[in-house]
């Protein structure tokens, strides 16, 4: 390139969805909201919560660094309000870490919601100890730099999916997925209706159900072959 860029760069401007549409998804199984999206919305099934226990809902604030660099990850800490998720997209690099106990408590004390990467952590022990819902691909304890560059609040692919500041993030012990903020509401309403159908089954299958009907319709047309 002609000129390095620079350490750091922020893109403000992107706007974070009402509290009471964050709110709504709160609580919602991360399996069910897939299935109101079509079947897709997970990241990457390598990014799971360091503490199984974990979930969280909230607002995306996107930041993309480079491999073994942190810029990005502490410009979003700067740029995060309470309850935004900081979602750092490392192009899935895992030779050192991009999060250590230190900054996840930056994190606790600014009220963010949780943190998502494809990277990796360190400092299980003391991240576990701030309670800050983490996520990222395992634990190494090899330290990263502080010499960017790093972007933040841009578009992101993150383990697969696309992230844009101020989409909504729902985590829980399965995974995390990604409600695009233009769709959220239509999520919602079809949501609902998962919830409904799934009860539903679940207590059929309580009652001795064997087959759901579609799987009984496809056996009931199945060509036979002998026997």
């Amino acid at each position: 390139m002609i000129d390095n860029p620079p350490m750091l760069t922020i893109h403000r401007g992107w706007k974070r969805p009402d509290p009471t549409l964050i709110e709504a998804f709160r609580g919602a199984q991360t399996s069910h909201l897939v299935d109101a999206m079509e079947g897709r919305g997970a990241v990457d099934y390598r990014i799971k919560p360091l503490n199984p226990a974990s979930s969280f809902v909230g607002c995306a604030i996107t930041g993309a660094a480079y491999p073994a660099d942190i810029a990005a990850m502490f410009g979003a800490v700067h740029e995060a309000q309470a309850g935004d998720v900081i979602m750092i997209s490392t192009d899935g690099f895992t030779a050192t870490a991009v999060l250590g106990d230190i900054a996840a408590g930056m994190m606790r004390n600014k009220g963010v919601a949780a943190f998502v990467t494809d990277g990796l952590a360190r400092d299980k022990a003391g991240i576990l100890a701030t309670g800050l819902p983490v996520y990222c691909q395992g634990i190494s304890p090899n330290s990263p730099a502080l010499n960017g560059p790093g972007t933040v609040g841009a578009p992101i692919n993150l383990g697969g999916v696309h992230v844009r500041s101020g989409d909504i993030v729902v985590g829980d012990e399965d995974g995390v997925v990604v409600v695009p903020v233009e769709i959220a509401e239509t999520v919602l309403a079809t949501l609902a209706r998962i919830r409904v159908a799934e009860a539903a089954t679940i207590a059929r299958v309580e009652a001795g159900l064997t087959l759901s009907d579609g799987a009984a319709r496809m056996v009931a047309a199945a060509r036979i072959i002998g026997g």
